[in-house]
Parts: C-alpha cells; sequence; structure tokens
C-alpha cells in the first residue's frame, strides 16, 4: 500500500472529514475540532499538514514574530508557525513510509489543539 491510499485509510479510521482534492492532496474541514481548509499533501517520502492561519500583520511585527517563535519553542507539540508570502501558515511534516495510525492522529490533534489555544493569542494582531 501507498502512502496516499495508507493516508486516506487513516482518514476514514479516524473518521476524519476530507475531501479529495486530486493525486496526493486533501482539504479537511473538521467543524468539531476547529480545523478549517487543512490542506494534506502526500508524496513518495513526505505527508505536510497546513492550514492558513492569517495574514502578518502590518503594524506590531516584531512582537508578532517574537510571538511566534516564542510559540514555535515553547507551546507546540507538533509543527510550527511559518511565513509563506504574506500568511502566517501553521505546518507539520512527518516521514510518509514509517507514518502510522497514531501519528496521524496525534499531528492532527497538535494541530488543531495549536489553534484553538493559540487563536486568543494571535487574534489580537488581526487587522494590524
Amino acid at each position: 500500500m501507498d502512502i496516499k491510499e495508507k493516508l486516506e485509510g487513516y482518514f476514514i479510521e479516524l473518521s476524519v472529514p476530507y475531501e479529495t482534492k486530486g493525486d496526493g492532496m486533501w482539504i479537511v474541514n473538521d467543524e468539531d475540532k476547529g480545523v478549517e481548509n487543512l490542506i494534506v499533501t502526500a508524496d513518495d517520502q513526505l505527508v505536510t499538514l497546513t492550514v492558513n492561519v492569517m495574514k502578518v500583520p502590518s503594524s506590531n511585527k516584531e512582537e508578532f514574530f517574537e510571538t511566534l517563535l516564542k510559540l514555535n519553542a515553547t507551546d507546540m507539540i507538533h509543527g510550527a508557525y511559518g511565513i509563506v508570502d504574506d500568511e502566517v501558515m501553521l505546518i507539520d511534516t512527518l516521514e510518509g513510509l514509517t507514518m502510522d495510525l497514531e501519528e496521524i492522529q496525534a499531528s492532527l490533534d497538535a494541530v488543531s489543539l495549536a489553534l484553538s489555544q493559540h487563536y486568543t493569542v494571535l487574534s489580537k494582531y488581526r487587522g494590524n
């Protein structure tokens, strides 16, 4: 079984609501866990979970970036915040060949937990 088939099987087993968006790409929308538009991609080696969190604020950037770095260092179980163009992304990467059910579950849970726990901290920068 290849990584893509294994991943879809895990989604089904975990009752993760997903939509296939092409070969090796899925969108996860799980309202119960507060996850919207989580993009999951898989190739021969890696599975990547990416969710757009917000735009980089136009003011207080230094404070905002320091906040992201502190969250990465002290409060992230899996993954990290990063910047792509002008968007803050939460990204986690798993090794596809050794990924198992518990690992994908832990990654999905960690993304959900980070989004809910960090909402208050990061939302004060929205619209700046």
